[in-house]
């Protein structure tokens, strides 16, 4: 078990709903964690966009996504979350996947029920497997024994209807899932119905800005449906992106970036520790 999942089911014992922002990179990730944030994400998608600017389509493996993840875990002392698709396989390698998270030092993933290639959860055209195959998958995954927060995520909502994702959330519950995900709901409504139907359960969704049709509940909100955490997983790069967009323009109309705000540089070397590591090379230089 690592020192990272041992401190995210201490946190999931406390009243109340954590916020799970992304964050993709270890400048992210340190900006998150000055933020004050007790919990971090990785989105597949996101890392996808990253490490191979493809969208979010089944081009990403787990091993990628790990890469991505151990920069991010490298820099920050939180508990991170991370996709893992549909675990890039059958039971057995999504029970590696679970193995090779927990030697990187992630705190929890998410795994779903789609058809591998799998797609990005607000689109069209998704395919659900078996739901005695997803349920071995995760029951594969709880039983590898890594001390992993297991997320255990269901599209069928979209593909099925509410009432399919309700009995397959609660298959995946008994197959010792910590936490269920029912991609695609995030209303009130709904999360009252599904709260209602799996009283035995908690839950995660998804604040994603990928949903066209995104009304977000706050923490408190959610809380009273036994919503334990909060996912906003593509805010970060959306919004760096456009940053980095206005950027670029500004440079080619005017000819320097001295319009844009920004962070001076200074404020980033504090962020990345030099003035720590200027102390420490001066004391090893003397």
């Amino acid at each position: 078990m690592t020192a990272g999942s041992d401190r995210l089911r201490a946190l999931l014992q406390r009243d109340g709903c954590l916020q799970a922002p992304g964050c993709y990179d270890a400048v992210s990730a340190l900006l998150l964690a000055k933020s004050g944030f007790q919990v971090a994400h990785l989105s597949g998608a996101i890392a996808s966009a990253v490490a191979l600017g493809l969208p979010d389509l089944g081009y990403i493996h787990g091993s990628t996504i790990a890469e991505v993840a151990q920069r991010v875990t490298s820099v920050i002392d939180l508990p991170v979350i991370a996709d893992a698709d549909t675990g890039y396989g059958n039971a057995l390698h999504a029970r590696h996947t679970a193995e090779h998270y927990a030697h990187i030092g992630l705190a929890g993933l998410h795994l779903e029920d789609q058809v591998n290639p799998k797609r990005c959860g607000h689109m069209a055209g998704k395919e659900v497997i078996d739901e005695r195959e997803a349920a071995q998958k995760v029951r594969a995954v709880v039983e590898a024994d890594t001390g992993l927060v297991v997320i255990a995520r269901t599209d069928a909502m979209s593909v099925l209807g509410l009432q399919a994702a309700i009995d397959r959330a609660g298959l995946y519950h008994q197959a010792g899932a910590d936490l269920v995900f029912l991609e695609g709901v995030t209303d009130a409504e709904r999360l009252a119905e599904v709260s209602a139907a799996l009283p035995q359960c908690r839950f995660m969704v998804n604040v994603s800005e990928a949903d066209p049709h995104l009304q977000p509940l706050q923490p408190d909100e959610l809380a009273a449906f036994n919503v334990k955490i909060a996912l906003y997983p593509v805010a970060p790069l959306l919004s760096a992106a456009q940053a980095l967009a206005t950027l670029y323009q500004a440079i080619a109309k005017e000819g320097t970036a001295q319009s844009v705000t920004k962070l001076r540089w200074d404020e980033l070397t504090d962020l990345l520790g030099q003035p720590a590591l200027l102390d420490m090379e001066s004391r090893y230089s003397s």
